[in-house]
């Protein structure tokens, strides 16, 4: 198995390894106010997140940047609650022109959710020649990673949308209270404190 492949695996494996949910919760709550028809918006937000936690895993990978593990540890279910409180509050994305919140919030939620990364692929690389090839493959591993978490999401909420009819409003309210409420939790449980 080559180098690209075996971090790329990694990459997609740490998304949906069910032991670290607080990266499927944040990308849950991104979502949950859209339907399968807002496809193209939900990849540019699972893109927009991708690119905010690459450029800090990469910060935090090469250290140049070092921030308190247990802060970030923190931060991150910090960010998976104000989306999902976000939700509560405006269940239903901005027909405007203007750039939503929610693209705001993975750009900038995704800075501090790739602090959290960068101790795991720190550990991983060792002492690799050149780290580019493998953080590159990890991110792209992560983005696969995200997009199977969408679809699934996506298609079951059409499923109970299309044939129970369960209103979209309501499954938007139900999902987000329910990820505000873990999050909540996952804060609690944080050393943080």
């Amino acid at each position: 198995m080559g180098q690209f492949q075996l971090y790329f695996q990694l990459g997609v494996q740490h998304i949906l390894d069910l032991d670290g949910f607080d990266h499927i919760l944040f990308v849950v709550a991104l979502c949950a106010i859209y339907v399968l028809r807002d496809w193209k918006k939900i990849i540019i937000l699972v893109t927009a997140f991708t690119v905010g936690h690459s450029l800090t895993l990469a910060l935090a990978t090469l250290n140049l940047v070092r921030v308190n593990t247990d802060l970030v540890e923190f931060l991150i279910p910090v960010t998976i609650a104000i989306t999902a409180l976000s939700n509560v509050v405006k269940p239903k994305p901005s027909t405007g022109r203007g750039i939503q919140v929610n693209y705001i919030f993975a750009l900038f939620f995704g800075l501090i959710h790739g602090l959290g990364f960068s101790n795991y692929l720190r550990s991983l690389l060792g002492k690799e020649a050149s780290i580019f090839e493998p953080l590159l493959a990890f991110n792209i591993g992560l983005e696969v990673g995200q997009l199977v978490i969408v679809a699934i999401f996506m298609v079951a909420g059409g499923i109970l949308h299309g044939i129970i009819g369960i209103n979209r409003r309501d499954w938007s309210m139900i999902i987000s209270a329910i990820v505000l409420g873990m999050s909540l939790m996952m804060m609690l449980d944080t050393k943080y404190w």
